[in-house]
């Protein structure tokens, strides 16, 4: 499988061109047409990095950036700024908002590249050696890209709201997750879910894993949230 880039952008020319140069490259490429689109894509997607395209007359790109790497569902993956000369304010914004590298235009494709070769060949993979990043705690495996779930050697089948809390706890195992964790980790709107929609998908969960194994390993902690049992892996 290729390795996805996500390409958040507001030109479709731009895209067309920078897509088709990944391609060429070996990599897939997805476009999101602003940061919610980014956000929610990069939880349903599973992609390996993340191109700002950081044009002068849009948003604050920091914002952008701060945003993707305040989510639970983005914040690990890679964000590749592209930004203008003399844009000096904008860098430093950048830097502050945790941005992985910038490159300047104009810059050779190839830089990009190298340094996307460079950061994908250190993301950790799955034992069967696809490019497909994987969360292993005991019996549980939480493939990223394909979002494929196996639990005490069994496959799990799991909607997109379990499949990102689920990988949220595992992120955090032994520690307490609260209500507004969760729904931060799992939706991309959290305008209108409420906790005890949180608590619903997390029972759908456990019921899904007990098809599997008998064992709970979803802790509910009172008053507090859920935690996911180390121990009990």
């Amino acid at each position: 499988m290729k390795p996805l880039v996500l390409i958040c952008s507001k030109e479709a020319d731009f895209y067309l061109v920078f897509g088709h140069i990944l391609e060429e490259a070996g990599f897939a490429s997805e476009l999101a047409g602003c940061v919610d689109e980014a956000v929610q894509l990069a939880s349903e997607r599973g992609p390996h990095a993340v191109v700002l395209d950081c044009q002068p007359a849009d948003a604050a790109w920091d914002a952008v950036c701060g945003r993707l790497k305040g989510d639970p569902r983005s914040r690990a993956l890679p964000v590749i700024a592209l930004i203008a000369p003399g844009a000096e304010n904008q860098h430093l914004g950048l830097l502050k908002a945790g941005i992985d590298e910038i490159f300047v235009r104009p810059f050779a494709p190839a830089k990009l590249l190298t340094y996307l070769r460079a950061k994908l060949s250190r993301a950790p993979t799955g034992s069967d050696g696809e490019d497909d990043p994987s969360l292993i705690c005991g019996d549980l495996k939480i493939r990223l890209a394909s979002h494929k779930v196996r639990w005490s050697g069994q496959q799990l089948h799991l909607g997109p709201i379990e499949f990102n809390l689920l990988r949220y706890l595992v992120e955090n195992r032994g520690k307490v997750c609260s209500r507004d964790e969760l729904i931060r980790a799992a939706w991309s709107d959290n305008h209108h879910v409420d906790t005890r929609t949180v608590d619903v998908h997390v029972s759908r969960l456990r019921k899904t894993m007990k098809t599997v194994s008998p064992r709970n390993v979803i802790r509910t902690i009172r008053s507090a949230g859920y935690a996911l049992d180390e121990h009990d892996q």
